[in-house]
């Protein structure tokens, strides 16, 4: 796709058999491709991979190899992976993908869709809305770095006893972490 022009000349010796260009694209040479024109190349560029990965194989159901406490509660349509573990009185909303090795504290509450990718971390009492996304290896809830100064010289932690609060539609990169 072509959407910024300073990408103009990739698109005359493309080996590309089409290419989704803006109604308003020029070209200043002769075009190989079969060139596709719409509204906004960007926004249909990113509609059609949204449509590709929507196609994509989903994984379902519970591992018999996650450990889920008693006094939890997990939605219809959830995806539980290898070796996650979700600690008492836990919610977590319909339709949640929680790959392998996501650690759920206790009391934590996800809301509906929430995808946990592999190795996240969610400390007990945090909150998640809906339509949520945590990349890998990320940290939700840890410690802030706290600490008082003492008689003695040195320093005494100070407990971090907030919770994190991740609100509706939003989007966390890898190995982020919010503290508490």
């Amino acid at each position: 796709f072509l959407s910024n022009p300073k990408y103009e000349h990739y698109i005359y010796d493309s080996g590309s058999s089409i290419i989704i260009v803006n109604k308003t694209f020029e070209p200043q040479k002769q075009v190989k491709a079969t060139m596709i024109r719409v509204d906004d190349a960007y926004a249909c560029f990113a509609k059609l991979l949204e449509l590709y990965a929507a196609n994509k194989p989903q994984k379902t159901g519970v591992s018999a190899q996650a450990s889920i406490s008693a006094s939890a509660t997990v939605g219809d349509d959830c995806y539980i992976g290898q070796f996650a573990v979700i600690g008492d009185n836990a919610k977590v909303g319909k339709g949640c993908k929680i790959y392998p090795q996501v650690y759920i504290g206790d009391r934590v509450v996800l809301g509906n869709n929430v995808t946990l990718h592999p190795g996240v971390k969610i400390y007990e009492e945090c909150v998640l809305g809906n339509n949520v996304t945590i990349h890998a290896g990320s940290v939700i809830g840890a410690d802030g770095f706290g600490f008082a100064p003492n008689a003695q010289g040195s320093f005494d932690k100070i407990p971090q006893l907030g919770n994190v609060v991740i609100e509706d539609n939003v989007d966390i990169g890898a190995n982020t972490c919010i503290d508490r």
